[in-house]
């Protein structure tokens, strides 16, 4: 009997764990596994800001593929299109290299990319904070601003390095803002000639609500919290231009920044369009059972795809967190298996269990099961669940490890020169530019020359 080839693409919650759950119900003889991932780690991008902040060292969110996985074949790279009729994947590996790879079965899980807006200056000098490498070089860039504060003369240049915008109110620009904030503030202590009222933090965003999913009374917490800290929320405001050291908002302020942080919203992978298919605000229209309408063999779930969410119903789509891909994934799993052995596949259903947010230190907001926490029990309850969702214990154990030396020791505030003289803005950590074209996908997979 033929293997089936089974190729996942994206190596998040929901693409890993649609891998180990096939690793678990399928030999080696019975299927191909292939995984194609940029990174060899899958990353829990919940405690990034964590990582920002210098609480977390980047190992502890970023867990190795290989200690997970272990009869699937990991291709380092992305995948830049796809032509569901031919069953062929294009694959641009790590070296540039195009490659096809033939499929049986196809599982999108290719992930989101950060949204942005034609703002001017936006993508030349706004940072982001949806990958690692973002984390890190974000971590270095604004403790070099207190250094160079610090070494300032003119007082002018001080209050622009001092300044930090964070766009996005949801919870990554809320945790960023609230972790970093606070790590600035003990850091001030460490400069002589910096005054802690100098340093500034502004959340700004264009919905009228912080954190809109929390509910008005733990959305209504989180807003007294960050404010009583000093930082400031500009609710119903965006950014309308972007400069080297000022930044305007569309209520007309003019603010001295060299540091905006760009965390409003993700959309779905741009390898989506290359499909063709149906979409729904830009992430794959999918069944309930997460098939494709119309693609043999292909199942999408996780940020790119429209789940319909059964638990709530009237046309309601999953919103794109980790328990619900890392749920997807397994579903998908079952599903492709089903189908390999005739039986009948299942729909996805999942009852949403809560939101945590941690605003560093004592401060943070849970919502677990229905019940509205804050304080210590919701901070207690937010590492909780942050320690299960973690796939292995040696991610485990670091990251407790690193917050319990946090606790004991304080803060540090080492800056590593990580491109320290190449500005890394938005557009040099996602490579949203390299997706194929429709057109350029059948040419070359219809071409004598296409392999696999």
């Amino acid at each position: 009997m033929t293997r089936a080839r089974i190729l996942i693409v994206g190596g998040g919650f929901a693409g890993v764990e649609c891998a180990r759950r096939l690793e678990r119900t399928l030999s080696p003889e019975q299927a191909r596994i292939a995984l194609v991932a940029p990174f060899s780690y899958q990353l829990y991008m919940p405690l990034l800001p964590q990582v920002a902040s210098g609480v977390l060292t980047p190992q502890s969110v970023a867990v190795s593929l290989r200690r997970g996985l272990h009869h699937t074949r990991v291709i380092p790279g992305g995948s830049i299109g796809v032509d569901t009729d031919a069953k062929v994947c294009v694959i641009r590996k790590i070296t540039d290299e195009i490659v096809d790879e033939r499929y049986d079965y196809l599982v999108l899980a290719p992930g989101s990319v950060t949204r942005t807006f034609d703002i001017p200056g936006l993508s030349e000098h706004a940072l982001g904070m949806k990958t690692l490498a973002e984390a890190a070089y974000l971590r270095d860039h604004v403790i070099a601003q207190l250094d160079l504060a610090d070494a300032a003369t003119d007082e002018a240049e001080r209050a622009s390095r001092l300044r930090f915008i964070v766009v996005g109110g949801g919870y990554a620009g809320t945790e960023t803002a609230a972790c970093l904030q606070r790590i600035t503030m003990s850091a001030a202590r460490r400069y002589p000639r910096l005054d802690a009222r100098l340093i500034k933090w502004h959340i700004v965003d264009v919905a009228p609500k912080l954190m809109p999913e929390l509910g008005d009374k733990l959305g209504t917490d989180a807003l007294r919290i960050l404010r009583a800290r000093g930082i400031e929320v500009s609710l119903g405001v965006s950014v309308a231009k972007v400069e080297p050291e000022l930044v305007t908002l569309t209520d007309g302020r003019a603010l001295p920044c060299r540091t905006l942080v760009w965390t409003a919203g993700v959309t779905a992978s741009p390898l989506i369009a290359t499909l063709g298919a149906e979409t729904e605000r830009g992430r794959l229209t999918v069944t309930s059972r997460l098939t494709v309408p119309g693609a043999d063999g292909v199942f999408a779930l996780g940020d790119a795809a429209a789940v319909p969410d059964l638990t709530k119903g009237d046309g309601a789509v999953c919103p794109p967190t980790a328990q619900h891909a890392q749920r997807q994934g397994r579903t998908a799993a079952d599903n492709v298996t089903a189908s390999l052995r005739g039986t009948a596949p299942r729909s996805y259903v999942h009852k949403d269990l809560g939101l945590v947010v941690d605003l560093g230190g004592r401060d943070a907001v849970s919502r677990p099961l229905g019940l509205q926490l804050t304080g210590l029990p919701a901070q207690a309850v937010a590492r909780g669940y942050h320690l299960m969702a973690l796939r292995t214990n040696v991610a485990k154990v670091r990251t407790m490890t690193n917050w319990l030396l946090n606790a004991a020791a304080g803060d540090d505030y080492v800056r590593t020169g990580f491109q320290s003289r190449r500005p890394a803005t938005l557009r040099d950590f996602e490579y949203t530019d390299s997706y194929l074209t429709h057109d350029q996908i059948r040419s070359r997979t219809r071409s004598p020359a296409s392999g696999g």
